[in-house]
């Protein structure tokens, strides 16, 4: 039997989840991008809701392609409003195109070389036992947020940071009977 992070056995979805994407290093800027948007529109809402409309996300933002997205405009965003298979959130569509914009002007030059710097290009493994010992955020996650919102991203709060850290696999919580945690990976292979 697959052993799992306790939570993500509720549905085969968020089981596909946590076995296929969460935790796993992530250097695409598209799909780093994707996982930002995705966390920004979880803020106060179940992550299996936002998996759930996961596929009307991607297509409404043109599969995160951030060129695309950045292009966006103010009637984009009244006709995403119009669309009830999304999370309609005007702020939070309104930061997504803002996000891509800024993403695509990065200061440093890229935004995955940056974020990854900040955990020097290797995962961060935290070695929990049950889900309730996993913090809402850390001081890197604050860190992040700080140096996120001073570079014009929205919706970047410390907690959204770090379940985006978690998500694109700088930081790995996967707790440690899982079968994906990396200590379990290298016995089997």
């Amino acid at each position: 039997m697959v052993k799992r992070c306790d939570w993500a056995t509720s549905s085969p979805a968020m089981e596909r989840y946590h076995d296929e994407e969460w935790g796993r290093p992530e250097h695409s800027q598209q799909k780093l991008f994707e996982l930002l948007c995705l966390e920004t529109y979880q803020a106060g809402l179940s992550w299996q809701t936002v998996l759930n409309k996961r596929a009307a996300f991607t297509q409404d933002f043109y599969d995160f392609d951030l060129q695309r997205v950045a292009a966006m405009t103010p009637a984009d965003v009244e006709n995403l409003l119009q669309d009830a298979r999304i999370i309609r959130n005007r702020r939070k569509l309104e930061a997504t195109i803002n996000n891509a914009q800024v993403i695509l002007n990065w200061p440093e030059g890229n935004f995955e070389t940056w974020l990854w710097h900040f955990v020097g290009g290797q995962p961060i493994r935290h070695h929990f036992t049950r889900t309730s010992e996993m913090p809402g955020t850390t001081d890197l996650a604050q860190h992040i947020s700080r140096e996120m919102k001073k570079r014009g991203l929205k919706f970047v709060g410390p907690t959204t940071v770090y379940s985006f850290l978690q998500a694109a696999g700088l930081i790995n919580d996967h707790l440690v009977d899982c079968d994906w945690a990396p200590e379990n990976q290298t016995k089997k292979g």
